[in-house]
């Protein structure tokens, strides 16, 4: 109950409301101290500038280092790349002590970002995760699959999973060893065969799919797909162990960066589409907030990423799968992408009108 205490003392009254402590608990909001607010950010701060320029610097780096006395190193360098140059392709070089890095639980905090299982993954079988959508940096991708921020070990025991990205990444110095290390993989066909067909059993190759067609039209509150049934006939293709079909779908992807979307048949669209066809990525122009003000910046915005792993589909060995038949387990992929996506949009913050759109 609420209480008014008036000031009895002579001159202007004062009015004080008290309130009991039950009733300050119930209003209480909690707040993180800024030292762990600040520690989450400076988390994904790297982890964004790593993305963005940890390649490019460090392929300079290297480059400029055969001009000054310290060019051994990169000699030493450039020879060990040339010798481990197919390692992208068999396994990488995947460190459990880097995907449990402290860095990533603040990093995953931050968001947060979440990790749902909706069916158990057997060890014993290998299996292509579909993840959904790609957004403009696959944050909740990297935080479920590439570390333990969320815990993936302990939620599906036995599994282990590589996302796949770029093989051209893999191209640039001392980068490749950090993706390595985040037991990351080359989306071509002897990397993937090589998990699938090659690396015994409870594989799990992470393909984020869409690509720059759906990178560069995502933005907040608006859910849009483009499916490509390449992976799926990959997945068909690999021989002696057969791989399941699994659809993930990260819930507030999009929300966590707001991108400039240029107009079809403009120049700067043009010049995107461009950049994509000869240099493998499309580059997007976003904005998220800053580190210490809510100005603009790099980080992005902490919206809450819900990464939700779907039921497998079974899919049987066969050595040259038709047309047909991958056309049918595409269908009934995407099928399950619109179905895990409709019983969870509710509970992940969505309408119950809110509907997945495919391109």
């Amino acid at each position: 109950m609420n209480r008014i205490a008036v000031d009895s003392e002579p001159g202007p009254r004062t009015f004080t409301l008290r309130r009991s402590s039950a009733e300050m608990s119930a209003v209480t909001v909690k707040t993180k101290p800024w030292t762990q607010e600040l520690i989450e950010k400076l988390s994904v701060l790297q982890w964004v500038l790593t993305f963005l320029s940890m390649g490019i610097s460090c392929s300079i780096l290297m480059v400029s280092l055969l001009f000054t006395r310290l060019w051994i190193l990169s000699v030493l360098y450039f020879t060990w790349l040339v010798l481990d140059w197919d390692s992208p392709e068999k396994g990488s070089r995947p460190s459990k002590w880097m995907r449990g890095w402290r860095m990533w639980k603040h990093f995953s905090n931050y968001y947060p970002i979440k990790l749902v299982k909706t069916a158990e993954l057997s060890p014993q079988k290998n299996y292509v995760f579909g993840c959904h959508p790609h957004g403009i940096m696959s944050a909740g991708a990297f935080s479920n699959f590439s570390t333990e921020g969320t815990g993936f070990s302990s939620v599906f025991p036995g599994i282990r999973p590589h996302l796949a990205t770029l093989a051209g990444m893999f191209k640039m110095p001392i980068y490749r060893e950090y993706m390595m290390c985040a037991g990351m993989c080359p989306v071509s066909k002897p990397s993937l065969k090589y998990h699938l067909s090659q690396n015994g059993s409870g594989n799990a190759v992470v393909i984020v799919i869409g690509g720059a067609a759906e990178s560069l039209n995502c933005t907040p509150g608006h859910n849009s797909l483009v499916c490509l049934t390449q992976f799926v006939s990959i997945t068909l293709e690999q021989p002696k162990r057969w791989a399941d079909l699994v659809p993930v779908f990260s819930f507030g992807e999009n929300d966590i960066f707001h991108q400039v979307i240029f107009e079809e048949g403009s120049w700067k669209r043009s010049l995107q589409i461009a950049f994509h066809k000869y240099v493998g990525f499309a580059p997007c122009l976003f904005k998220g907030t800053g580190l210490l003000f809510k100005s603009w910046g790099l980080l992005p915005f902490p919206k809450p990423i819900t990464t939700v792993v779907g039921k497998p589909i079974a899919v049987p060995e066969m050595a040259v799968p038709t047309e047909r038949i991958v056309d049918h387990y595409h269908r009934l992929y995407m099928q399950a992408v619109l179905d895990l996506f409709d019983q969870h949009k509710v509970a992940c913050g969505l309408s119950q009108e809110h509907q997945l759109e495919i391109l």
